[in-house]
């Protein structure tokens, strides 16, 4: 028998398997229950349209916050890293450790219910905690992102701008940095979709309902219903956000992907 028939053969076998499994998920499951319990169009309908309108707005900011302030201390981070004073390098490598370390969910109770207890005369708001506690938990991974664009960028580029009289800073901001974000916008795009999700952490901090996003919302919801239909409607609108995300990464990737080896 041919290598061609046999592996014929062992796909065929893998697909009725794959068939045979599907049929005995099909016949075992209580549709009905699942219906009523995962699909209940009456507590979906409740939830809109609040689920738009404060939910996912309060999820697309909270994200957008904490990326933003990630991304600015990423970069700080990432120069440390690079930079040839000792003291820089060990403090960003301890921070980068220390915060890819820690679960995003620590990160949250202290930022949380550490900080009013340390610094009680603060008075931060809750967008505000949400923000730090975000900005903390991405730029340690972003650094490391960004140090790594940095580094794929020619040495030559940089001589050549120092004999042409840039500083090295300048060097750095006009010539290093912008084309180190084009090797790493895939990159920094799928941190973002892993940042929205971490955002839906911020439900353990409680909010006024104004103020809730789509995992505290979705709590508050089945509570209120005593079904599981809010976990659908929130995670529908998860995707909403993440595949368009996932899809602009993956364009990214190929029309900037090749940078790096091209340089």
């Amino acid at each position: 028998m041919s290598k061609r028939k046999k592996a014929k053969i062992s796909r065929g076998i893998q697909y009725a398997i794959l068939l045979i499994a599907l049929a005995l998920v099909v016949i075992a499951a209580d549709w009905g229950r699942l219906a009523e319990t995962f699909l209940n169009v009456d507590v979906a309908l409740d939830m809109f349209p609040e689920v738009i309108t404060v939910a996912l707005k309060n999820t697309l900011l909270f994200t957008l916050l904490g990326f933003v302030l990630g991304l600015a201390l990423a970069i700080v981070l990432a120069l440390m890293r690079l930079s040839s004073v000792g003291p820089y390098r060990w403090i960003s490598a301890i921070y980068i450790e220390f915060f890819r370390g820690l679960p995003a969910l620590v990160v949250f109770l202290v930022m949380g219910f550490g900080l009013p207890v340390a610094f009680p005369g603060m008075g931060l708001s809750k967008l505000v905690v949400i923000m730090i506690a975000l900005g903390l938990v991405s730029s340690a991974y972003m650094a490391e992102t960004i140090r790594a664009g940095i580094q794929a960028v020619p040495k030559g580029q940089v001589e050549a701008a120092r004999s042409l009289g840039m500083s090295s800073s300048r060097a750095m901001i006009t010539i290093v940095l912008p084309q180190a974000f084009r090797i790493i916008l895939p990159p920094l795009t799928n941190e973002l979709i892993l940042l929205t999700k971490d955002s839906s952490l911020a439900y353990i901090l409680g909010s006024a309902v104004g103020g809730r996003e789509l995992a505290a919302l979705a709590r508050a919801e089945i509570v209120n219903s005593a079904s599981l239909t809010p976990f659908i409607v929130i995670a529908l609108c998860y995707l909403v956000i993440t595949i368009p995300l996932s899809y602009l990464s993956r364009v990214l990737e190929r029309k900037f992907g090749d940078v790096g080896t091209k340089s």
